[in-house]
């Protein structure tokens, strides 16, 4: 297999893409020889859903597509990317328990931190930003411990 595959598919920011976001992702999987019951498979679904959903209630209209990268590196690393063009970075809001949104980032971070893998918040050079997560592939010599980076974001108006 090469060192380095990539998948990339850009959306329109419509809750109807938010399946096609997770169909894509699980499809390079596949293609990569990932089984599409393995444990990898279905929390790169969950993140990407998670993510896609974001992309699509939470750039107000000012991003009209959103992109899903996934790349495999040399069968040791997987990124998962989406990418917007609203410079607003996601904030962690508290989730009360009756509470029906607001926990996507949570539910990210938690996943990322249980399979060992980290999380990156960077700004575009576009103006826009890009949520990344890198976690490791199945079989691969365990890396480095699990963290969080979130780049300089931009300022508020």
């Amino acid at each position: 297999m090469a060192d380095h595959l990539e998948a990339s598919v850009t959306l329109p920011s419509d809750p109807a893409s938010v399946s096609a976001a997770r169909a894509h992702a699980v499809g390079a999987l596949a293609g990569w020889g990932l089984p599409p019951d393995a444990e990898l498979c279905d929390t790169v679904r969950l993140i990407v859903s998670e993510l896609a959903t974001n992309a699509v209630q939470h750039t107000f209209g000012q991003s009209p597509t959103f992109t899903v990268d996934v790349v495999l590196v040399r069968e040791e690393r997987v990124h998962i990317g989406v990418t917007d063009s609203h410079p607003r970075f996601p904030k962690r809001l508290p989730a009360a328990v009756q509470q029906d949104n607001g926990r996507g980032l949570v539910i990210i971070r938690w996943l990322t931190a249980e399979c060992g893998g980290r999380l990156r918040i960077r700004p575009t050079r576009e103006g826009g930003k890009t949520v990344a997560v890198e976690l490791p592939w199945p079989g691969a010599a365990p890396g480095r411990p699990a963290e969080t980076v979130i780049a300089a974001a931009p300022q508020e108006p």
